[in-house]
């Protein structure tokens, strides 16, 4: 089934709840996938509205094996989603989405073979398995075994599902946070809210006769605040996302979304040019650890060690960080963004330590990168969506809790920089070499954060950074972002708070 979408532009709250209810706006495939869509109350979609009959699924899997191959996969998938944008005071648009569809693999050797289809009928899912079968062309054939459906622990708990939230209370905690962050300070002039949720259901049945099914709830909600000062502007973001219910309101509210934001935008109006060169750099605990996702996470791919190009490549069992530096990703971390119950090829989510005390231990691996490397697999195989292979992705990534003292770090580092947020960043798997740029940092001035500063960004490489960590507090705290590698992923990032000595900072002073 295509995506179906649903766009409003610039309407007062009031009609655009209005209209989103009676669906006056709206653009379905059917009146009755509307009116179930848009209700207040929707009623939860039945199985058997979406998935596939366990036979069509194992004639599927022997018909991907039809010319050889090792290994064989359906993947089904329907989503469920709404993402609705305010700026200004007003919501500016919104997009309903509804997309249903399955891919089908075959593995042989080092080749991959894939297809997909939006519809799931019998002749469409074997259409795809016949494509997908091409790559295998081999007389090496493997017998599926019979799949078998499998019930495994989840990690996700809802209280308030997403399918009995009334529309005007997604307007409402939008419309809160806009408030708050108005009333914050007079210099925030502007405030944009950004909602979305989905609910994603997941079907996968392979060769090797797994069968499992699961439901995933996911609410993203992003606050930007303008502050203006004199010939000055700040733009700051605040992001809390979950695999949850609706309660996520209430646990941390809109408002507190909204102040943080506006506190950062007001705080940053004062920030003088960032000096450059070499020093040392505090990084706040939280988002901070995006740092050490992009810059040691990605090279710890085992899609890239088996291509032989990761930084990381040949250095298992190897000292390769400072002894304090312990790296972590978990996705069995409960209702995280990162969190699923299992991966998308079923590997079942776990606690992986990546780096143990400064010892590389483990790579990050899906099914193909596991068996050209012939190691185990460890949950990190994630796709996009139908429509995408899986491939080894973080979930939820993080530094792993020291024993210094916060207050320490700081007073103990002469001169140097504190970061408190980063933005836009990117890193080289190749050889590790990264950018980031700091969209809040402070000087530190004889054991003191001082000044704001903007224009500064920190470059270096992974072993730059987790060979000069001389101290990790012991504040871990996260949070939720989207990695990009060809495909967009849903991950948290985290950290304690870190210094890391003879950092380079590229800044706007010279």
């Amino acid at each position: 089934m295509d995506d179906q979408t649903y766009f409003v532009t610039d309407i007062p709250r009031r009609e655009f709840f209005r209209k989103s209810l009676t669906g006056g706006l709206a653009i379905a495939s059917s009146t009755a996938l509307m009116n179930q869509f848009l209700s207040c109350r929707q009623a939860p979609m039945e199985q058997g509205e979406w998935s596939v009959d366990p036979a069509l699924l194992q004639k599927t899997i022997a018909r991907a094996l039809t010319n050889g191959g090792e290994f064989a996969e359906v993947y089904v998938e329907h989503r469920i989603s709404r993402d609705i944008r305010m700026e200004e005071s007003k919501f500016k648009s919104a997009v309903f989405g509804i997309s249903q569809g399955a891919g089908v693999r075959v593995i042989m050797g080092d080749r991959t073979g894939y297809a997909y289809t939006d519809e799931l009928s019998e002749e469409k899912l074997l259409r795809a398995a016949e494509v997908a079968s091409y790559v295998a062309q081999t007389t090496i054939t493997t017998s599926p075994v019979d799949i078998k459906a499998e019930n495994r622990p989840s990690y996700i708990t809802v209280k308030l599902p997403l399918n009995e939230i009334a529309d005007e209370k997604r307007l409402t905690v939008m419309q809160r946070a806009d408030q708050a962050g108005l009333d914050y300070d007079r210099r925030i002039k502007m405030m944009m809210v950004n909602y979305y949720d989905e609910v994603r259901r997941r079907l996968i049945a392979n060769s090797e006769g797994l069968l499992l099914s699961d439901e995933l709830p996911l609410l993203f909600f992003i606050v930007q605040a303008l502050g203006v000062g004199e010939n000055t502007r700040h733009m700051s973001r605040e992001r809390l996302s979950r695999h949850s219910g609706f309660e996520m309101f209430e646990e941390v509210t809109p408002e507190q979304v909204a102040q943080t934001a506006a506190r950062e935008a007001v705080a940053m109006l004062s920030a003088k040019d960032a000096p450059a060169g070499k020093m040392d750099v505090v990084l706040q605990n939280g988002w901070g650890g995006v740092l050490v996702h992009e810059a040691v996470g990605h090279p710890l791919e085992a899609d890239n060690i088996a291509r032989k190009v990761g930084a990381f490549t040949g250095k298992m069992g190897q000292k390769v960080a400072s002894e304090l530096f312990t790296m972590v990703d978990d996705g069995s971390l409960p209702n995280f963004r990162g969190t699923t119950n299992f991966d998308d090829e079923g590997t079942q989510m776990r606690r992986n330590v990546l780096i143990d005390k400064g010892v590389l231990v483990k790579y990050m691996s899906d099914i193909l990168s596991a068996k050209q490397l012939n190691i185990e697999r460890t949950g990190n195989g994630r796709r996009e969506s139908f429509r995408h292979i899986p491939i080894p992705r973080m979930t939820n990534t993080f530094i792993e809790n020291g024993s210094d003292n916060v207050e320490d770090i700081v007073a103990s580092t002469k001169k140097g920089l504190y970061v408190t947020s980063l933005s836009g960043g990117s890193v080289n798997p190749i050889d590790g070499v990264f950018n980031f740029t700091c969209r809040e940092a402070y000087l530190i001035e004889d054991g003191k954060k001082t000044t704001p500063v903007k224009g500064a960004t920190l470059i270096g490489s992974c072993m730059d950074i987790i060979q000069n960590i001389d101290a990790v507090a012991d504040d871990l705290a996260f949070g939720p972002g989207i990695c990009g590698k060809g495909q967009v992923a849903e991950v948290t990032a985290g950290q304690p708070t870190v210094r890391v000595r003879g950092l380079v900072v590229g800044g706007s002073r010279a």
